[in-house]
Parts: C-alpha cells; structure tokens; sequence
C-alpha cells in the first residue's frame, strides 16, 4: 500500500498535539492486535510455527529474511515508532509463510527427487483475507481516535504540547 506525500504526511504527524498522538496510538496497536488475531485463527497448523510467526511489530521493521511477508509498508520503512506497526508472517522457521499463503504450481523436480512430478500445494490464504476483513474497522477505529482527540482540544482540553489558554 502506497502512500501519497508520505513526508507531507509525517510533517503533519508531528506537528500533532500530545494528546492526539496517545489516543491514536493505542487504537492503531489494537487495530494490528485484532488482525494478528484473526490471521492465528484462520492459519493451518501442522507444526505451529507458522501460527507462532504472525506478529505485529511496532516502529521500523527490517525483515530478517526475504521470506517474510507483511502489510505496513516496505520493509526497513523509517516512520514514526509511535505510528508505524507491520503486521508479519514468517521466520527462519516458518519460511514458507506465503508459499501457504499463496500455494505453488505443479512442477518437475530437481536435485535429490530430479525428473519426478511434484502436484504442488493449493493455497490455504490466512494473511491477507484477515487484514483485508479488518481493515476498514481499523482505519474507522484510528480515524475516530483522533477526531475525538482534536475535538477535545478544538473543546478548550489541551493536551501536552497544545497552547495554553
């Protein structure tokens, strides 16, 4: 997911009151709590190590392997701790989180088994059907966060850094 005038969007950000910033914190952590939730629920399980890899990780996040998959942003995005969460699949354990995800295509194999068939695997989506379900709820639930915190302010409250009355 792009996002347009990132900068202009950060400039923003940070010139946001005190106040604004704790109430839409905690409501964009329990919106990435909920997806990794319902991503866990929806995982098949063999060994649980692809269940145990989804994980919501908060501020910059540089994926330790290429197979890991995640929505927030590219890896190794720099932003603002406070409002930066990706939500991640896959480990050096679970490397083959978006090969579930995704399935693979029947193929001949090489090396070891070299000239056999393998059927490859239908794909059994759990990362993406849950973030998609819950991403309007979430966005909702930040947006509301912080138009409650602005009017709050808008009231006469101020909040840590607002102007004094």
């Amino acid at each position: 997911m792009a996002i347009r005038n990132r900068d202009k969007l950060l400039q923003k950000l940070q010139a946001l009151p005190d106040k604004v910033r704790a109430a839409v914190g905690p409501a964009i952590a329990q919106g990435a709590d909920e997806i990794v939730a319902l991503q866990k629920r929806l995982a098949p399980v063999k060994s649980g190590a692809l269940r145990q890899s989804i994980r919501a990780v908060k501020g910059t996040y540089t994926p330790e392997n290429a197979n890991v998959r995640g929505v927030g942003g590219p890896g190794g995005l720099v932003g603002d701790p406070d409002f930066s969460v990706h939500v991640v699949a896959g480990d050096a354990t679970a490397w083959y989180a978006r090969l579930v995800e995704f399935g693979t295509a029947p193929h001949i194999n090489k090396g070891r088994f070299s000239g056999t068939q393998n059927p490859g695997a239908t794909a059994k989506p759990y990362f993406y059907p849950a973030y998609r379900a819950l991403k309007k709820r979430t966005t909702a639930r930040i947006v509301r966060a912080g138009r409650k915190a602005a009017k709050d302010i808008a009231a006469g409250q101020t909040g840590g850094s607002g102007a004094a009355e």
